[in-house]
This record gives structure tokens, sequence and C-alpha cells, in this order.
């Protein structure tokens, strides 16, 4: 069987790269660097799911898109989930937050209306490939 991307997953992000085991998405939501990790397994629901190697290369990645994130959009806090209730899909959300942003400091699910990048996302995304 092989990894097929969550139709949801795929209507609400924007793909950014392939890593040495998940995809790398962007949220489609300009009010926050949010970013999410996609194990491209195919029909896995938890991290205890996936094998030991697995799981090791999962938080490698997770770590280093954090600090990432962290020092290039200048975070006051990493937010870093698994929830998967709407989309079972296995994904990790990667999410930087600033005491200034629209949410702060509850969590960003459902906190009004994404607000979609602009037609020039393509030139953020290089600046981000580069980057993350």
């Amino acid at each position: 069987m092989s990894f097929t991307l969550d139709p949801q997953l795929k209507k609400d992000t924007l793909f950014i790269k392939d890593l040495e085991l998940s995809a790398l998405l962007l949220m489609n939501d300009s009010r926050f660097p949010w970013f999410i990790l996609v194990p491209r397994r195919p029909d896995l629901k938890e991290i205890f799911q996936l094998q030991t190697q697995d799981q090791q290369m999962l938080w490698q990645e997770i770590n280093s898109i954090s600090k990432q994130a962290l020092h290039f959009f200048k975070a006051d806090k990493m937010n870093i989930a698994a929830l998967g209730n709407i989309v079972p899909q296995l994904h990790i959300h990667v999410i930087a937050r600033h005491k200034t942003d629209a949410a702060w400091p509850k969590p960003v699910w459902g906190m009004g209306q994404a607000t979609p990048y602009p037609d020039s996302v393509n030139d953020i995304i290089a600046q981000m490939k580069e980057v993350l």
C-alpha cells in the first residue's frame, strides 16, 4: 500500500518539500507560521504505530523544523501537537507563536477565519525551503 495525503490536508495546506520521512506542508493561513509534518507511511493514525527508527526520524524532523522556525520567525513559543481528531491521518503541527498573534495565548484551532497566503506565496515557500 502506498502513501496518500489526506484530502483535507491537501486542501488546507501548501506543499513545501519532502524530508527524509515526512512531507513538509505549510498551513494556508498567513496569520500563523504553521507547519505540518506528515510521515509518508500508509494507514497511520498514531506516532506509536511508526517503526522505532521512523519515530526517531520524526522527532529529528520536528526538532529541526521547530528550531529553524523559532529562529526564523522570532517566535515567543513553539506549539507542537498531534491531535488527529478531525483528520485521522498521522500529522504533526509545528506552529511558531507570538504573544501578539490573533489567538495568543489560546490554541490556534477554531480562532477566527484563516487568511490564505497571497499569490506571492511561492516566493515565501522558496524562502522557507532555503531555511527549513
